[in-house]
């Protein structure tokens, strides 16, 4: 399923937030890999996301048929 800009920012903020409040990542990163990222939450989120290793999914509102 393809998400939007908008979908994708909130899933990387609010995996970001899980990270800087010690949730435990997803990714596995050398201290090479941690220091390429300088070590911040968003840009460890963005790998994450990157390489489909968030267990998250999204809800759509369908449109209702009008009568």
């Amino acid at each position: 399923m393809k998400v939007t800009k908008y979908e994708k920012a909130r899933i990387i903020g609010a995996r970001a937030l899980q990270i800087a409040m010690g949730a435990p990542m997803l990714l596995k990163l050398t201290k090479k890999g941690l220091e390429e990222v300088r070590f911040s939450p968003i840009e460890i989120a963005k790998r994450e996301f990157e390489g489909n290793f968030l267990p998250i999914s999204i809800k759509r509102p369908l449109p209702t048929k009008a009568n």
